[in-house]
């Protein structure tokens, strides 16, 4: 047996003990059958919103049935409504690096891949990129780089977070930077706390240790426990909102579907919060990489939709984030029974907003829409864009976002700041068509609201329209 081999049988023994029962996983799946009565007292038994345990979720992944399949939309439609409304949260990446020194078979990054452009942005080719994402409307942006294994990295990303809020012009600011990069020591983690960030995004890619060992094939990646534990310094260093993900078409979808939900139990049973977000990528073409474009255990559009509906009613308060890698015909869908944050005009090679370089890219694009085209095109569909980052600022954060979450509070103050910031948007960057469907929303949002609240909001609404900006509750 050779060392990664070692590690990886380590490592599985370690998670099986403590974060996932991997056993548990494989028993459920292989016992679950599509048994219609038990499906829907399992969908019933969701509609309460108190999420559901893994014997349940196991049941929703054998769903075939086209009847059962719209019975379960149909109750995800019911929950994202419940608990979100229809606000949609917008935001863009934002790559600074993609030098890496992992070797990920699935990855154009990957660090023998020779096809690749490699550039890692100065500070001022950062700040060109920031500028050009200012003008064309975004307030939160998600840092994104590779793994360079060197003690620079973490000073480069500090370095880089500090430009980012300092460049501001006369549209504005970024007002929130969340930040996907490798894990970091607990030292680390708690210097990126003191940076201002708000949530830390890190995806375990796939949690079967068995697939994990042979996707990932060198660099620090190979090991699977210094991942997956990540989570858990980020938030003893007291950064308490993280996102966690599957890169999905790595395993099989149920086995990744379940284990990312019993890894946040198992974060909230010890922590007392669960995951702010979760992400859905799947597998995506991408330069130089024959496994991207042949995914070893493919999605379907049909089970991915179902993985969306089962999230939303296994975590009914936790952000699901759908990323440009999908199409727009997709995003459109899945806005409506899960999804409640997605990325918009998005480019994934360094420098991209300011000079394209498609061979510098991490994968290909499902959705090249721009800013304007995609809020134009949810706001038509009656979705509120918002830009909102007032949570952050005011410490609504971890256990204390999730309580007024769970209570129903913060739909009040959301609809509210998502009303306002899009009024934002509409007044400095809108084109005149996004502006006119814009403008018909926010009308009929307000007249939705409570007395009292439509007062609050034509007050905030005033400040907007009078040249006043990040106004919020």
């Amino acid at each position: 047996m050779n060392n990664l081999s070692i590690i990886i049988t380590e490592n599985a023994f370690f998670i099986a003990k403590t974060m996932l029962n991997i056993d548990k996983i494989n028993n459920l799946i292989a016992n679950s059958a599509e048994e219609p009565a038990k499906i829907r007292e399992i969908l019933a038994k969701a509609k309460l919103a108190q999420g559901l345990n893994l014997e349940d979720i196991a049941v929703l992944t054998t769903i075939k049935d086209s009847e059962l399949t719209e019975e379960l939309f149909a109750t995800a439609r019911q929950i994202k409504n419940q608990i979100y409304g229809n606000r949609i949260v917008i935001f863009a990446p934002l790559y600074i690096s993609n030098l890496c020194a992992n070797e990920c078979l699935y990855c154009a990054f990957r660090a023998t891949n020779t096809a690749l452009h490699r550039r890692s942005l100065s500070q001022a080719e950062i700040a060109t990129d920031v500028e050009y994402l200012i003008n064309q409307g975004h307030k939160r942006i998600l840092l994104v780089a590779g793994e360079s294994h060197t003690r620079k990295e973490i000073d480069y990303i500090l370095q880089s977070i500090d430009t980012i809020y300092n460049v501001k012009n006369n549209h504005g600011a970024i007002r929130r930077i969340n930040v996907n990069i490798a894990p970091l020591s607990s030292a680390d983690f708690k210097l990126l706390k003191k940076a201002n960030i708000g949530t830390y995004q890190l995806f375990q890619e796939t949690y079967d240790p068995v697939t994990y060992q042979k996707v990932h094939i060198g660099g620090k990646k190979i090991d699977y426990e210094w991942r997956l534990s990540a989570m858990e310094r980020a938030i003893e260093a007291g950064i308490d909102d993280v996102g966690i993900g599957v890169l999905f078409g790595l395993a099989d979808w149920r086995f990744e579907l379940l284990a990312l939900l019993q890894h946040a139990q198992y974060l909230d049973a010890k922590f007392g919060i669960g995951p702010h977000t979760i992400s859905v990528p799947r597998l995506e073409p991408a330069t130089g990489s024959t496994m991207a474009s042949n995914p070893p255990a493919k999605v379907s559009d049909f089970d991915f939709s179902k993985i969306i509906a089962i999230l939303r009613l296994a975590v009914p308060y936790t952000g699901i984030i759908l990323s440009t890698r999908e199409t727009s015909a997709t995003r459109r869908k899945a806005l409506a029974f899960g999804v409640s944050q997605i990325s918009a005009g998005s480019k994934t090679d360094p420098g991209g907003y300011s000079k394209n370089d498609t061979n510098a890219s991490q994968f290909a694009l499902g959705d090249h829409r721009s800013l304007d085209e995609v809020i134009r095109d949810i706001a038509a569909e009656n979705y509120l864009p918002s830009f909102c980052t007032a949570c952050y600022r005011l410490k609504r954060t971890g256990k204390t976002f999730m309580d007024l979450a769970k209570n129903g509070n913060i739909k009040n103050m959301c609809q509210l700041n998502a009303i306002i910031t899009f009024a934002e948007y509409l007044t400095d960057y809108a084109s005149p068509a996004t502006k006119k469907i814009g403008n018909a929303l926010i009308k009929q949002e307000l007249i939705k609201l409570p007395a009292e609240q439509q007062k609050l909001a034509s007050k905030m609404m005033e400040k907007t329209i009078n040249g006043e900006r990040d106004v919020y509750i």
